[in-house]
């Protein structure tokens, strides 16, 4: 393929000292993945592997002759979509359709540290962004991806430092992920244990009666979602500006799923009504548009000025217990509130009247007060965590071009 200055990637800095560069097809095979004939979203057989995917849920498939398996050290390349130009290390499993597998050629193994190639290619994506294919569906062109040069130190340990520099803050930043994992998990065992097998502190002395969602206990009620919140709304209209610095960052619907908030792909538009920018324990629904409609989850960290997108529905309570207390009823609601998407392909969307006649038991004020006793202090610990990961990432990304370019010797 000839290069042109439109296709050809290429880095235009001066080598430090002791530095070399190569084209990355010199030093690694690229592969597509594939997709199974078959996957599921449960593991029914120990002999299962997961089917890797960008985001959502977790998908998994038999071994298959024609597969493509990766694990570390492998790099990953999104290659389709749009999110098209990702770099993601540490995978393992069957690689989806939509990446490219990276791995450094046995002949070249010792040349290149994989970890500190890892992060070149991540200092790079704005780069492999630049030059994707596809005016509908974005691609990353693989004759692009080889031509791109890698530069690096000669001496295989300077590498090395680089990388476990680097790496200290992703092992960190995983380190709090899995913590709020594990805290989240606590938080909606106890929510299921008091409030769908109804076992909270008293059960035993309390009476049952009948109601429309069957058995609840005496004093409970079912009520409209309307009737509880004391806001439930669209985020606002928008009038974007391309200067960041004169605009307010936008939550966009890419940003919500499992349960958090990741912004990605934020834009920025004018100041609005102090009623539209996100608050502290904000219950967010996606609704509209395809594959992320339905989802729920809520701000825990947050604390900067930032517009709910309308897309996106939002539901405050002015009593946190209630809020709590809500976040985790329609987060169970999820794929119900897909299903009652109207519109046609590709232009769904759930309506507000639907979220706001959705019907939820309410318990008694002292049961959910003591249910706030149990969650607040897990939900704080959280947002600190997720806090914490946000300067991480700051700081890593700081650091990591100057690493990467030779400013900064280590």
């Amino acid at each position: 393929m000839k290069e042109t200055k439109n296709q050809q990637i290429k880095l235009n800095q001066n080598l430090p000292k002791g530095w070399r560069k190569v084209r990355l097809g010199e030093i690694c095979d690229f592969v597509k993945g594939k997709k199974p004939s078959k996957v599921f979203d449960r593991k029914i057989s120990e002999e299962m592997v997961e089917y890797l995917l960008l985001e959502g849920g977790r998908l998994f498939t038999w071994k298959q002759k024609g597969l493509i398996e990766v694990g570390p050290p492998d790099i990953l390349v999104v290659a389709d979509g749009a999110s098209s130009g990702l770099v993601l290390y540490n995978r393992k499993g069957i690689l989806g359709s939509t990446f490219l597998r990276i791995r450094i050629k046995k002949e070249t193994i010792e040349l290149i540290n994989f970890r500190y190639l890892y992060f070149f290619l991540k200092n790079s994506e704005n780069i492999l962004k630049s030059v994707l294919t596809g005016s509908a569906i974005p691609h990353v062109d693989q004759e692009n991806l080889r031509l791109l040069e890698i530069k690096f130190p000669e001496d295989i340990n300077e590498q090395k430092r680089i990388a476990s520099i680097l790496s200290a803050f992703d092992d960190k930043i995983e380190l709090n992920n899995k913590i709020n994992k594990t805290l989240e998990e606590m938080a909606q065992a106890i929510f299921k244990h008091w409030f769908v097998d109804f076992k909270f502190p008293g059960y035993e002395k309390t009476k049952f009666v009948n109601s429309e969602l069957g058995k609840i206990p005496e004093g409970w009620e079912v009520k409209n979602l309307s009737q509880i919140a004391n806001v439930i709304s669209r985020g606002s209209n928008l009038e974007y500006i391309s200067d960041k610095n004169k605009g307010i960052p936008v939550l966009n619907q890419r940003c919500i799923r499992d349960g958090g908030i990741f912004p990605e792909a934020i834009q920025y538009a004018k100041p609005v009504n102090s009623k539209f920018y996100l608050k502290k324990w904000d219950i967010l629904i996606n609704s509209m548009g395809t594959g992320t409609l339905g989802r729920v989850s809520r701000n825990l960290s947050i604390d900067y000025p930032m517009i709910i997108h309308n897309c996106i529905t939002f539901v405050r309570s002015e009593n946190p217990a209630i809020q709590l207390y809500l976040y985790y009823q329609l987060k169970l609601q999820e794929k119900y509130f897909e299903q009652l998407a109207i519109g046609s392909t590709g232009q769904t969307s759930l309506p507000i009247e639907v979220v706001k006649q959705f019907r939820v038991l309410l318990p008694l004020l002292d049961i959910l007060e003591n249910f706030f006793a149990e969650i607040e202090p897990l939900w704080v610990l959280m947002g600190r965590n997720k806090s914490e990961n946000q300067k991480l990432v700051e700081l890593r990304d700081l650091l990591l071009p100057k690493l990467m370019s030779g400013e900064i010797r280590v």
